[in-house]
This record gives structure tokens, C-alpha cells and sequence, in this order.
């Protein structure tokens, strides 16, 4: 089974930066997309970035030019770089990635946790 875990989050003042880490452990063998979402209570999941695992990158309107996303396949880990920060970019941050476990050639896609996010004075 293949684990996705978040850090990074955490209580940030408007203009200030983040940079969210999410990790995959576990029986993995290779992760393919690595993607960023966000969700805030009472609204639908918001896809913010996406990275191939050969450094390709896509960004929602929303964030474009603010985060940046990146990625090191050595340690099969996916960053998610947070500047300007906004007090409607207050979310859970999710990481999500399409990655094959050892042993198997099914491609499947997995969640992390999230970690919570707060850009408040």
C-alpha cells in the first residue's frame, strides 16, 4: 500500500509564504502525476496544480504565478511552494498522486490527509 503524507501547514499572515511538502511511503515504486488540491468547508475540492513526473507543470487561474509546484522523484516527494498568500487561500491542502505500488502494474490513485492552512492577521 502506498501512503501520502502532508506538512507544512500552518498559520500565516497575508503575504506571507508556505511551502507544503507531501511525501509517498510505504510500497510504492514509482508515482507518476503528483497533484495539489484544496478544500474549504462547505465548497467543492479545487484542483490548484499538477507535475508529471518528468517536471511538467499546470496551475489553476487561482494560484497561478503564486505557488509553485515541484518535485523530487528520488525521494517521492511533491512540493507545493505558497507566496503572496491570501486570506481566501485558507483551506485544507490535499496531495493526490497516480503511482504504481512494488510487485504490480496497476496504476492507482491515492490521497493524503491534508494538512490545514490559515492566512489570517
Amino acid at each position: 500500500q502506498v501512503q501520502l503524507v502532508e506538512s507544512g501547514g500552518g498559520l500565516v499572515q497575508p503575504g506571507g509564504s508556505l511551502r507544503l511538502s507531501c511525501v509517498a511511503s510505504g510500497s510504492i515504486s514509482r508515482a507518476n502525476i503528483m497533484r495539489w488540491y484544496r478544500q474549504d468547508p462547505g465548497k467543492e475540492r479545487e484542483l490548484l496544480a499538477f507535475i508529471s513526473h518528468t517536471g511538467g507543470t499546470t496551475y489553476a487561474d487561482s494560484v497561478k504565478g503564486r505557488f509553485t509546484i515541484s518535485r523530487d522523484n528520488a525521494k517521492n516527494t511533491v512540493y507545493l511552494q505558497m507566496n503572496s498568500l491570501k486570506p481566501e487561500d485558507t483551506a485544507v491542502y490535499y496531495c493526490n498522486a497516480d503511482a504504481y505500488s512494488r510487485g504490480s502494474s496497476l496504476l492507482k490513485n491515492y490521497w493524503g490527509q491534508g494538512t490545514q492552512v490559515t492566512v489570517s492577521s
